[in-house]
């Protein structure tokens, strides 16, 4: 017999990644009861993509007593439209890269027809916040995730703002150096936030600053094209003057950018997510001074800015698992 929906306990958060799709089993508190994992790349089609999913689905669903103790399916996946429930053009996703994949409706068939939504994995990571994390009892606030891209997820009045199409949100590509002395970015355009906030950006500012001063810096005993952005982190960390002054710049950039982003939605909190977070004070500080120096004083001393309260190893799957939830 098939358990009433509004009992049923769990959902399944799939965190769809170019590399690795990693499925959770959560309740509503939260906790991950189950978890397994498949490489996302290697299928020559989204439905042998879904066969090898769902394979690697049924032990852990049994694992919590079957498909009817499921409640719903949520995904946090790159290119994907809340709306329809697809993948559309994802660069990095060998199976979607050429065009739009109804994936939501193909795990919901082969899942008993369980519902399925999705959403891009920088609104996973807001609605995991507003479940989970720092973000509960908010109602405006702004996710910023810092990784090898910049995502942000936006939430207004208690809903994630999605815009007409379903992808709207795209702050990381909002253009902060203007002309040709702007970065090119992945997304074709130029000076994009993305391409100096992120992992990626921070290592490209360590490699400019060090070509263009003579400088001494710990930074110097490496290979300019192997620095990564722990690396410059671990070199702040002890005290390395040249490796600060790529912290203060990039989170100054990144200061100045949240002054603007409040001027549209005014939100209580900037919440901070990923691996670039974990160098703390270094990155923080001069957000919120270059946020305080640039903002409208109108919203000066009104935002709280704060680091993501969820695991990092489980956030995402967390994360996807709020998309899950939000279903009615």
């Amino acid at each position: 017999m098939s358990v009433n929906n509004t009992l049923k306990p769990y959902v399944i958060g799939l965190d769809l990644g170019g590399t690795n799709s990693v499925f959770g089993i959560v309740d509503s508190r939260g906790e991950i009861k189950a978890t397994t994992a498949i490489k996302t790349g290697g299928f020559a089609t989204a439905e042998a993509y879904v066969d090898a999913a769902v394979a690697a689905l049924q032990p852990i669903i049994e694992q919590v007593g079957g498909i009817d103790t499921i409640k719903a399916m949520g995904i946090g996946a790159p290119n994907a439209n809340y709306y329809n429930g697809t993948i559309e053009f994802a660069p990095n996703l060998p199976w979607a890269h050429d065009g739009i994949v109804p994936l939501a409706k193909m795990f919901s068939e082969r899942l008993s027809d369980i519902p399925v939504a999705m959403t891009n994995d920088a609104n996973a990571a807001a609605l995991g916040e507003m479940v989970y994390g720092v973000a509960r009892g908010m109602k405006n606030f702004i996710v910023i995730t810092l990784g090898t891209g910049v995502g942000s997820g936006i939430v207004v009045n208690g809903q994630l703002l999605y815009g007409h199409d379903g992808f709207a949100g795209e702050l990381g590509h909002v253009t902060m150096v203007r002309g040709a002395e702007g970065r090119s970015c992945g997304c074709g355009r130029t000076g994009c936030l993305e391409a100096y906030c992120s992992a990626t950006g921070v290592a490209r500012t360590a490699r400019e600053l060090l070509a263009k001063t003579s400088r001494e810096s710990i930074l110097r005993e490496m290979n300019p094209e192997d620095i990564t952005s722990l690396d410059v982190s671990i070199a702040a960390g002890k005290g390395d003057a040249l490796a600060k002054e790529i912290y203060d710049f990039t989170g100054h950039m990144l200061g100045e950018a949240c002054a603007d982003f409040a001027a549209f939605s005014s939100p209580e909190a900037f919440i901070f997510f990923g691996g670039m977070v974990k160098a703390g004070e270094l990155i923080m500080k001069p957000i919120r001074e270059a946020y305080e120096q640039h903002v409208m004083p109108v919203f000066r001393g009104k935002a709280q800015f704060l680091v993501s309260g969820l695991d990092g190893a489980s956030a995402a799957v967390l994360g996807a698992s709020a998309v899950g939830w939000e279903i009615q």
